[in-house]
């Protein structure tokens, strides 16, 4: 079944719809729904614009999610999980869905019966198939009939509110061509390089400037409110119940780890900003953590295989260590500043020598200045260079420049550069014509998708979201 969800055909049918509902994200743990008890110390999950959402309600918001990108990745949901943050993606979900009722954007019935039989998974001989549609609920999104049709209710509502956000969006032709050319222009360039790296190497420190240094800037070094944690992982769902059971009571945890055969796990101290070690990210627990004191147990945490119980084994409040406790922290920060400096100081001095004689050769340039020259094989924008790096800014760059002119001081997170246009290869004005229409349409849907994300950023920025 779920073969028949990576289907290119199927994808493509359903790629734009969850386009507006799989919002991309970049932290890296999955897990995230809270542990459901009625003695729950929390009893809530979090509150948006004063309202408390239940704890229900957000792993309602957490299958929502789940089951998108399920359809989304199909068998390869298990391996793309790791890069989805569902958690937060369930927390947008809540907002987005808190917008569309304050808006009274609503989905009826009849829409939602008529975009489940339009689902191709769910098809046999192009019909739906109600057999097929109650197996795959069991076994692929292990939800019942009722849950999965309000999660359709609610992606129809979410669906509606990006259409009324984005009908507005609009592009014209010139933003078509250069979008066309970023993808299909191709550059080469002359470049100098003055790269922090070859300064770092001859640069030297002695203790006493790294203690002046540190002395003087010490405040940059504070530590952040850090954790330990001690945590079992739980995957007998028999034993689960009884866990939670236990901890609301506060059983000791290395008690209730024997008493099931299992070890207990610590984390090692982290950041209160930090990923937890080993396991990632988790905006939940990294909020409780910070009303939380040693000893105390943190709410339960579930994922659809396992039960996670932490416990606050060390708490650290902020505090600015010892010289020598960091002294090689001072140092590396010091020789990154040092070189970052020498390196701008050389770029300069090549620069000078450019505005002196404005056809100057870069590789002369390079010997009197202490600098490196090279040119680039033809790159397109969004390609890496070789032995450079990230194309984007050399591309952007390369555009603005007329004949033989040479840019200003270009800096990356490696170093300096000055670059001069060696070729440009044009697009191909025959091919744009044919491919004009299809990608017009593509690159409008980016730019609804641009401004739905944009949309609920603001939505984030101007709601109080309380975890």
């Amino acid at each position: 079944m779920l073969t028949e969800l990576r289907k290119k055909k199927n994808a493509k049918k359903i790629w734009i719809f969850l386009g507006i509902i799989i919002i991309p994200a970049f932290a890296l743990w999955g897990v995230g729904s809270i542990a459901r008890d009625k003695d729950s110390k929390i009893g809530f999950a979090g509150i948006i614009n004063g309202k408390k959402i239940s704890l229900e309600d957000y792993r309602d918001a957490m299958l929502g999610v789940r089951n998108a990108a399920i359809m989304q990745f199909g068998e390869k949901f298990d391996e793309m999980r790791k890069y989805l943050n569902l958690e937060e993606q369930a927390w947008d979900r809540l907002l987005l869905l808190t917008q569309a009722k304050k808006l009274k954007i609503r989905a009826s019935d009849k829409e939602v019966i008529e975009l489940i039989a339009k689902y191709p998974f769910f098809q046999r001989n192009n019909a739906f198939n109600e057999s097929l549609y109650n197996e795959t609920l069991r076994y692929v999104f292990r939800v019942q009939a009722r849950i999965f049709e309000e999660q359709t209710r609610q992606n129809i509502i979410i669906s509606k509110l990006y259409k009324q956000v984005s009908e507005n969006t609009n592009i014209d032709e010139a933003q078509v061509k250069e979008e066309y050319s970023k993808l299909n222009e191709e550059i080469s360039v002359y470049y100098l390089s003055s790269l922090f790296a070859d300064f770092a190497r001859n640069i030297v420190i002695s203790e006493q400037e790294m203690s002046d240094y540190f002395s003087k800037n010490s405040l940059q070094f504070k530590q952040p409110l850090s954790f330990n944690l001690e945590y079992i992982t739980v995957n007998s769902e028999d034993k689960i119940s009884s866990v939670i059971d236990r901890v609301n009571k506060k059983d000791d945890l290395n008690k209730i780890a024997s008493s099931i055969g299992i070890t207990v796990k610590e984390t090692g101290l982290f950041g209160q900003t930090d990923p937890i070690p080993g396991l990632g990210w988790s905006a939940e627990l990294l909020n409780a953590l910070t009303r939380s004191k040693a000893g105390d147990y943190l709410a339960p945490v579930r994922n659809e295989t396992s039960l996670y119980v932490f416990r606050v084994k060390e708490r650290k409040e902020p505090f600015i260590p010892e010289f020598n406790q960091i002294k090689n922290k001072v140092k590396d920060l010091m020789s990154k500043e040092m070189a970052q400096k020498q390196a701008k100081e050389q770029m300069q001095k090549g620069l000078n020598e450019i505005l002196n004689n404005k056809k100057a050769d870069f590789a002369k340039i390079a010997k009197t200045t202490n600098l490196k020259s090279g040119v680039t094989a033809d790159f397109k924008f969004g390609s890496y260079i070789e032995g450079v790096g990230s194309s984007d800014i050399f591309w952007t760059t390369a555009k603005t420049l007329k004949d033989d002119q040479t840019s200003d001081i270009i800096d990356t997170p490696e170093g300096y550069y000055i670059i001069r246009v060696k070729s440009i290869k044009p697009i191909d004005e025959t091919k744009f014509s044919k491919e004009h229409d299809d990608f017009k349409g593509k690159l409008l849907i980016q730019k609804k998708q641009e401004a739905f994300s944009k949309y609920l950023e603001g939505l984030k920025k101007n709601s109080r979201i309380n975890l």
